[in-house]
């Protein structure tokens, strides 16, 4: 692909030049509000998210009624296809996008109509761009980053590219297109990384509940999904193991990144690997921290969300930090088990089929203190768990590597994509002889299933939500 043959000067400072032959039009000339409310709240439930757009809010247990706390939702704003959608509270990281379906979504949301001159999947392309996005939020009302509001006024006056109408069919053309294509890369990578995750998990279990002496004399450890231990361990609930309680994070809102106050720990600041990300740093006042703190060796275990059961060890060397409270942090007593014998354990296929029963037995993807505190640990003495815990670093090392590197090329996958879209939609980069080109089952004007789900299907850690909470859309 190429440049356009020509650009001029777009007159808009933060959008630059554009191709020759598009238009700059406020969305004010685009796109008109629609207020039309639900009369008995029948309508299947919608949710916006940044990450997959607006999609129907459905029940994780399956059952038909809404997925909503909500006392009713009758006065829920009606949606039809192809109109946007925006979260008006957290537009500024990109929680809008083109509906596909018919439905309701909160009334503390916005909903518009697209003009005829517009095709409605170009804009959702365009107004989730990073360079749209970094606008948003320049023009949102508000004093911090989780309180900016977009409202319809603002919007409004937002400058919008706009190529024909024929040229913008292309481009979502290609764009969808190309979304079907690294959607297909990163499910087979997804794959992969399950069935190294898998070979991983069973290595970690064989050495945490068989012990590394194949010859042990085994005993029955009273856990179905446990089964037989070496006859000199023991098994103890994880109350017994730990210092004190589980107990939970602090309730703040991560808006602070200043560097003097203690690092503020959520699920999203851990990598794959383990180790912290630099790029999620955020922090929170000493007096709100204090009551929260946590030790290099303390566990954090996850309690609800995309996430829950997943656990991260709290490295050395990390400073002053606190944990959030969607966290339970467990603090193990060392003279009675290792740190990082206790975290590979929770790593284990073991801890996978405990995680699993309990969700069986609460119908619902949580697992509080109380759970965690009934957890069984296969406990060996200090000696062998440290002998263990140096066979697993060495037994696992090129599994992990390769995960690491799996999900790499996934998140390289998703910045090409984003980029792509990004340099396709404000007119850096001429699709329209690729479109030619293009098969002719390439994807229409609809983005798919696929597309949204692989391309797009970020893990989001439960207070990390893109929703407004339910007293909110209340």
């Amino acid at each position: 692909m190429k440049r356009y043959p020509k650009y001029k000067d777009s007159g808009v400072e933060w959008l630059g030049k554009v191709p020759e032959h598009w238009e700059v039009r406020r969305f004010k000339y685009l796109l008109r509000e629609r207020d039309v409310r639900s009369l008995d709240g029948a309508e299947q439930l919608l949710r916006v998210s940044q990450f997959t757009g607006v999609t129907e809010r459905r029940r994780a247990d399956g059952d038909s009624e809404p997925d909503t706390r909500a006392a009713s939702l009758v006065g829920y704003k009606v949606v039809e296809p192809e109109e946007l959608v925006v979260n008006i509270m957290l537009a500024w990281n990109g929680s809008m996008g083109v509906s596909r379906f018919s439905g309701i979504a909160s009334p503390a949301y916005c909903v518009y109509r697209f003009d005829a001159a517009a095709n409605p999947w170009y804009f959702h392309y365009l107004l989730r761009s990073p360079a749209y996005k970094a606008r948003i939020k320049a023009i949102s009302t508000g004093v911090v980053e989780s309180r900016l509001r977009l409202y319809s006024d603002e919007l409004y006056r937002l400058e919008g590219l706009l190529p024909s109408l024929p040229e913008q069919d292309a481009i979502v053309r290609f764009l969808n297109h190309a979304d079907r294509r690294i959607g297909r890369y990163i499910r087979a990578k997804q794959k992969l990384i399950q069935l190294l995750d898998e070979q991983k998990q069973a290595i970690i279990h064989g050495a945490v509940t068989r012990g590394l002496d194949p010859d042990v004399r085994l005993k029955p450890s009273g856990v179905e999904w446990l089964g037989d231990v070496p006859e000199h361990w023991v098994v103890m609930r994880l109350r017994h193991l730990i210092e004190g309680r589980l107990t939970y994070g602090a309730n703040a809102a991560a808006e602070h990144t200043n560097a003097d106050w203690p690092r503020y720990l959520r699920i999203t600041d851990f990598a794959v690997d383990g180790s912290l990300r630099a790029d999620t740093f955020r922090s929170l006042p000493l007096e709100m921290a204090r009551e929260y703190l946590v030790r290099p060796g303390d566990l954090l275990l996850a309690r609800s969300g995309a996430t829950v059961g997943k656990a991260f060890l709290v490295p050395t060397g990390l400073g002053p930090a606190c944990h959030a409270g969607y966290l339970i942090r467990a603090r193990p007593q060392r003279r009675l088990i290792d740190p990082e014998y206790l975290f590979a354990f929770t790593q284990s296929a073991g801890f996978a089929r405990w995680k699993d029963s309990t969700f069986i037995i609460a119908t619902i993807q949580n697992i509080g203190a109380d759970k965690y505190a009934d957890l069984p640990v296969p406990v060996p003495p200090i000696p062998e768990q440290c002998d263990i815990v140096l066979h697993l670093r060495k037994a696992v090392a090129e599994t992990s590597a390769a995960i690491d590197r799996a999900s790499h090329e996934i998140n390289l996958l998703r910045e090409y994509r984003t980029r792509l879209i990004d340099d396709v939609v404000t007119g850096k980069l001429d699709v329209r002889d690729a479109v030619a080109r293009l098969p002719v089952d390439a994807a229409g004007s609809e983005l798919s299933d696929e597309a949204i789900a692989e391309t797009d299907g970020y893990e989001v850690a439960a207070n990390d939500t893109d929703e407004l909470p339910d007293e909110a859309e209340a």
